[in-house]
């Protein structure tokens, strides 16, 4: 899952960043509101995480733009205007879920997670597929009953295999939504890592190599 996370604090930025990575997404951060419409413009994210109260462009600016602006990215409002009406007026320019400062870390999480579920189509909180089955809320994934030992970068492509239920996607897609803005579009990342995750999936194989085109499960 990739996230962008749009706040002005940036000690709270990166510490909360910091947190998203090690439960296995690819997270970006920028400080203000007209850093973030760039990001939105450029890539492709599964959740916004916004701050409110931004520098630059506010937060409701942001928020209308990437819902009026066809994105497909779920937009959570992370601020200190906790009141009922702030949140109604939050969720009613667009966003998907408000969460007042101060939060609980475990509860953005499953937040942050629910709603990369609310893809479309949607995805249900388990993905399964003849004898594997991968829980992202929990971080197990399982086949034939034997637990795999799976890295983050290795569990969200197999992730994103599944989800796409049967779909080719391509290394630049897993790239995209399985890391963040620091990876070399160059590298045999991708390679690498689907090919550990063959090594780990054993036989009978269930990754597809598609020439020209991608990965399939």
């Amino acid at each position: 899952m990739r996230v962008l996370l749009v706040e002005d604090h940036e000690e709270l930025a990166l510490t909360v960043a910091a947190g998203l990575r090690r439960e296995g997404m690819a997270v970006d951060v920028v400080f203000d509101g007209r850093a973030a419409l760039e990001r939105t413009a450029a890539n492709d994210y599964d959740v916004v995480v916004l701050d409110r109260d931004l520098p630059e462009v506010h937060g409701d600016e942001v928020c209308r733009a990437l819902a009026g602006g066809g994105s497909r990215a779920r937009v959570i409002m992370l601020t200190a205007a906790g009141a009922v009406s702030d949140k109604v007026s939050g969720l009613g320019i667009g966003a998907d879920d408000y969460l007042a400062k101060p939060f609980a870390f475990a509860e953005l999480v499953a937040r942050v997670r629910a709603l990369g579920r609310r893809s479309v189509p949607a995805l249900p909180p388990v993905l399964e597929h003849e004898g594997l089955r991968l829980d992202p809320g929990l971080r197990v994934a399982m086949r034939d009953g034997r637990r795999l030992a799976l890295s983050p970068k290795e569990f969200a492509v197999l992730e994103l295999l599944l989800a796409a239920r049967g779909a080719v996607v391509s290394a630049e897609q897993l790239l995209e939504r399985g890391w963040d803005e620091f990876a070399d579009p160059f590298t045999q990342t991708v390679k690498v890592t689907i090919s550990r995750l063959r090594r780990k999936l054993g036989d009978p194989p269930l990754i597809e190599t598609v020439p020209q085109a991608g990965y399939r499960i």
